[in-house]
């Protein structure tokens, strides 16, 4: 069963089991076990909290007492589910979740809450990311509320940046939010989000692959659909315009140290070169030895925890291990430094050999990557999605596809990059933050 509650309802009601007000100047841990609980301790919390760190729903356990020694965590806010609400942590716990309790006054904060978020944490433990509030929001537009205001939703978890700023966007501009449940899969999503008449809706390219395969899409007319989080190529944008012709289509460039850099809504992979001759806006972004950097407002102000490093350079850049090139008036993605395959001492970029097997039309999405090899160090492999179903396999029209996308790749990449062996899956893992699982995602 649903579970839908307004924002006005929090004014003289609380999800917390303890007033808000007694919480005042406390760095809080959110371990709730679901989104909606998360979402209600936000707002109650905001103002009130002196810091709030948001814990995934991936965190491990082990983890969790190094996020309340690095965050000097005082209480920890749980859902009635939580593992985490039996006190065995060792701190306060206050429950949080509906149905909401009365309360005689509205609770009114005036504190500056530092909101800290974690990162993947695939190449190493989490870290946390401090965010000011204003910074967290700077990227959305507080102009004149459209009408009618519109119905958001995400692939993503609202405990993550991604999905936080779709959560902030919702709540700050009049408008509604419909939120996943956990476990759910694609379809039922679709479905359930087709239902609510869901008109703005965010993912990662790979969430759009997956739901692409979904005959639920048909029954989903969204006004607007937005990527980010990894590389949006041209077959993904594409589709995406094919599938819903009505709906405007935009990528954004953002990460949980850099917050928004940019959106692009041209229908094109990549951004317009002009955005880094810009100088003295919002968001500055400057290409060093092919990474790119960005200073803006919207950037994080610090990594939490003992031995953190520097999120920024002594100009206030946040590094990124992005890569990009310029091809005429336009930069593109060719992706991570901390991501390549080393073939004989050159080097490949998966990302750049997907962006080439993602063109054929009868791919749905692929992963490349690295295999040992004993003479050059690694080879080039990738697995392919297909987009018929794999139980309809054909067999000979399997080994003609082989040969096409090996060709395709030969004419668009050096022989160095040509995958050596391509196999059909069923399906790709994603990570827990919606990325294609990769050693470096």
């Amino acid at each position: 069963m649903d579970a839908r509650i307004a924002l006005s309802d929090l004014a003289f009601g609380t999800s917390l089991e303890r007033d808000p007000a007694e919480l005042h100047g406390k760095s809080l841990l959110i371990l709730t076990g679901d989104q909606l609980t998360t979402a209600l301790a936000l707002v109650e919390l905001n103002g009130v909290a002196r810091r709030l760190v948001l814990c995934p729903p991936d965190v491990q356990p082990a983890q969790v007492a190094v996020l309340i020694a690095d965050a000097q965590a005082e209480a920890i806010v749980v859902s009635a589910r939580s593992p985490y609400a039996d006190g065995a942590l060792g701190l306060p716990t206050i429950r949080c979740g509906l149905p909401l309790a009365p309360r005689a006054n509205a609770t009114t904060g005036s504190m500056d809450t530092e909101w800290a978020l974690l990162t993947s944490g695939t190449t190493g433990p989490p870290k946390m990311v401090a965010h000011r509030f204003d910074a967290l929001c700077a990227a959305i537009d507080l102009g004149p509320a459209p009408v009618p205001a519109p119905i958001w939703s995400t692939f993503y978890d609202i405990r993550r940046y991604g999905g936080l700023q779709i959560f902030l966007r919702a709540i700050i501009t009049g408008g509604s939010l419909v939120l996943s449940r956990a476990g759910e899969g694609a379809s039922d999503f679709l479905t359930r989000i087709a239902e609510r008449g869901v008109t703005h809706i965010s993912g990662t390219p790979s969430h759009w692959r997956r739901a692409l395969m979904s005959a639920a899409c048909a029954n989903f007319h969204p006004q607007y659909v937005r990527l980010s989080g990894e590389i949006a190529d041209q077959p993904i944008l594409d589709a995406l315009s094919i599938q819903f012709p009505q709906a405007s289509i935009g990528h954004a460039y953002a990460s949980t140290e850099a917050g928004v850099a940019f959106e692009v809504r041209d229908g094109k992979a990549g951004f317009p070169a002009h955005l880094v001759q810009q100088s003295g806006g919002d968001v500055e972004l400057e290409i060093v030895d092919g990474r790119l950097r960005i200073r803006s407002a919207r950037t994080a102000d610090r990594y939490l925890g003992r031995g953190a490093a520097e999120l920024k350079d002594d100009r206030g850049f946040v590094r990124t291990s992005d890569l990009v090139e310029r091809r005429q008036d336009r930069f593109f993605f060719v992706g991570r430094g901390d991501g390549v395959v080393n073939v004989g001492g050159l080097k490949v970029h998966p990302e750049e050999v997907e962006d080439v097997i993602n063109r054929h039309g009868e791919v749905r999405m692929s992963l490349v990557k690295g295999r040992r090899n004993p003479i050059t160090g690694e080879i080039v492999v990738a697995d392919v999605v297909l987009r018929r179903n794999p139980v309809e396999a054909q067999h000979d029209r399997d080994a003609e596809l082989r040969d096409e996308i090996i060709e395709m790749c030969r004419e668009s990449l050096e022989a160095h990059k040509v995958p050596a062996m391509i196999r059909f899956v069923d399906a790709l893992d994603l990570s827990a933050s919606g990325k294609l699982a990769r050693r470096h995602a």
